[in-house]
This record gives structure tokens, C-alpha cells and sequence, in this order.
């Protein structure tokens, strides 16, 4: 698994499988943010498949599907918030992991967004869904 620090406590990967559900645990996340829509490429596995996985290894699960079209989706304000939550480190993923750091980036409070924006773009992530969110 690939995975990108974008802070301390919060990375964020491309798909994940169910085998890497416990090495997250391992690692010392505790909570699984799953932000692909199921059914989005043939193979993948299904939130319901993740989310009993995450359950087997102890940690907290939360789907919040979002795709380019509806981006930042209806669960902004709960990324934010889980974003946020220091206290509980947070592992996301989507197709390659750039929803889920443009996430991170649109729901940075506007004084910090400057400073995640160039952090995720020197990971190597494109922002422009982040570009289209206002304050």
C-alpha cells in the first residue's frame, strides 16, 4: 500500500484491499475513511466488505463516496471534522488517494489552505477539484 502523510495524523492511498485492513489498524490509525463509490471499477471491494474488515481490526468506519461531479460531496463537513480530530488518526482512500487529499485541502480552514495545498501538490496530487471550492 501506498500511502501519503498529508499531516501527522491523517494519510490518505489509493485503493486499499481487504489483506491491508489490518496493517492500517497496525499502524496505528483508528479510523478508515472510505471516499470511493462502490461499484465505481469492477474488483474493488464493496463498503460493506471494508466496513466488516475495519470492524474485525478495531477501527471506526465511515463511508463518504464522493466522485469529480459532486465533489466536495454531502460528507464535507464530517471530512472536516474527522480531518480535524487529531486524537484519532485517520487513514483515506479512494481510486489513487487525490479525492481524498483534495478533501483534505477544501476542508482546511482558509488561513491553513495555502500551506496544505502546496504539501499535497509536492506529494505529487492534482488539486483542481479542491481549486473549485470557495470559502
Amino acid at each position: 500500500m501506498n500511502a501519503s502523510r498529508l499531516t501527522q495524523t491523517v494519510a490518505v492511498a489509493g485503493q486499499i484491499s481487504l489483506d491491508q485492513v489490518p496493517q492500517i489498524a497496525a499502524a496505528g490509525y483508528k479510523v478508515l475513511v472510505n471516499n470511493r463509490p462502490d461499484g465505481e471499477e469492477p474488483g474493488q471491494p464493496s463498503s460493506v466488505q471494508v466496513e466488516a474488515a475495519a470492524i474485525e481490526a478495531g477501527l471506526e468506519y465511515h463511508y463518504l463516496p464522493v466522485t469529480a461531479s459532486n465533489f466536495p460531496g454531502p460528507g464535507a463537513g464530517q471530512m472536516a471534522a474527522l480531518f480535524a480530530d487529531a486524537s484519532r488518526p485517520l487513514f483515506a482512500f479512494c481510486r489513487s488517494g487525490t479525492r481524498c487529499a483534495n478533501l483534505w485541502v477544501a476542508t482546511r480552514p482558509p488561513e491553513e489552505r495555502p500551506g496544505a495545498q502546496a504539501h499535497a501538490m509536492a506529494l505529487g496530487y492534482d488539486l483542481g477539484m479542491a481549486a473549485r471550492v470557495q470559502d
